[in-house]
């Protein structure tokens, strides 16, 4: 192979608060040469998570290796496998790992997963994060035919699959959270929200139970803080509460994590169930939700609400976008 460059974005500081432009630098790096059972990818589309933010620090409660100080950024990514000597890939094959932030990237053959190109309409949905919402709704919230449910951080990338899958599973209404008004009448205009509460819009308990009198029976938690002390207050006798998400300690201004003060009498009194749900525990169901992804996408049972940005260079605005809450949905970055 000729000697070439690529483009890959290194972490250049850690943050003190927000994320910002300044704690990237985008290098030229040599593409790298394969060996025997190795594969070469040129990355085609990735995905930022706010996940990544908290892997920006240099230690972290989440059970993920944090960002090193000068290397590479990593992430969700889509690409062509280019050269794999002495492996089952071929070129052109299209795959999924987790070196995402760099033009190419060279994996063992065991971290790069082959992907159907006919199963998805657009191949881009393998990056959707379809599976936490899958997992959270389903084994997390354990959702049942007539339910009220609450989906917090509704209009993120999880929180916008949550309410249609809490829906496919015979949610009989749908209340999720967001921070503007202009996302909340989205969420029920183009995803089938049945009401919304807003952050910052006065007490959530109060929202919440206005829009959801009769109480809520089962909650997909992507914030914690105050949205998880009122959905609490508002759950009914045999609420099943999924921590799927900590937003709130991830997107804090100071870098500080809040503690939340929880009811543990209500628990008891109501028989509340209070879970935590994280999908390496749950790894199975990313086959099962792709295959059920892909029929939804082609029946109009499932939409992927996502933004694009263009270029490698768009990647740092992508991440502080997102945490910023900016777009309703993913958000991916095509190289």
């Amino acid at each position: 192979m000729t000697h070439r460059t690529h483009r890959e974005v290194r972490l250049a500081a850690r943050p003190q608060g927000p994320v910002t432009d300044d704690l990237f630098e985008i290098v030229a790096a040599p593409v790298p040469e394969p060996g025997p059972g190795q594969v070469l990818v040129r990355n085609t589309v990735m995905a930022v998570a706010a996940v990544m933010r908290t892997l920006m620090d240099e230690t972290s409660a989440v059970p993920m290796p944090s960002f090193g100080l000068g290397e590479p950024l990593s992430g969700p990514v889509l690409g062509e496998v280019v050269a794999a000597p002495g492996t089952g890939f071929t070129p052109g094959d299209l795959v999924e790992h987790h070196l995402g932030w760099r033009e190419y990237a060279l994996l063992d053959a065991d971290g790069v997963h082959r992907r159907d190109p006919a199963l998805m309409p657009d191949p881009a949905a393998y990056l959707s994060q379809g599976p936490t919402a899958w997992m959270g709704v389903v084994h997390g919230a354990e959702v049942r035919p007539g339910d009220t449910v609450f989906v917090t951080g509704a209009a993120g990338g999880v929180g916008s699959l949550a309410g249609q899958i809490a829906r496919l599973h015979g949610a009989a209404r749908v209340i999720g959270s967001t921070g503007s008004r202009e996302k909340a009448d989205r969420l029920v205009r183009e995803l089938g929200y049945d009401a919304v509460v807003i952050r910052g819009g006065g007490p959530v308990e109060e929202q919440l139970r206005a829009v959801a009198p009769e109480g809520i029976d089962a909650l997909f938690d992507n914030v914690g803080g105050e949205q998880l002390r009122a959905a609490i207050a508002v759950a009914n006798r045999g609420a099943r509460l999924a921590l799927v998400g900590a937003l709130s300690s991830q997107l804090a201004k100071d870098g500080t994590a809040p503690t939340v003060e929880i009811d543990t009498l209500a628990l008891l009194a109501r028989s509340i169930t209070l879970r935590g749900v994280a999908l390496y525990d749950h790894l199975d169901v990313i086959p099962e939700w792709n295959r059920r992804f892909g029929e939804g996408l082609r029946n109009g049972t499932l939409t992927f609400p996502h933004t694009r940005l263009h270029g490698i260079e768009q990647a740092p605005r992508a991440l502080r976008e997102l945490t910023e809450g900016r777009h309703l949905g993913a958000v991916l970055v095509e190289l």
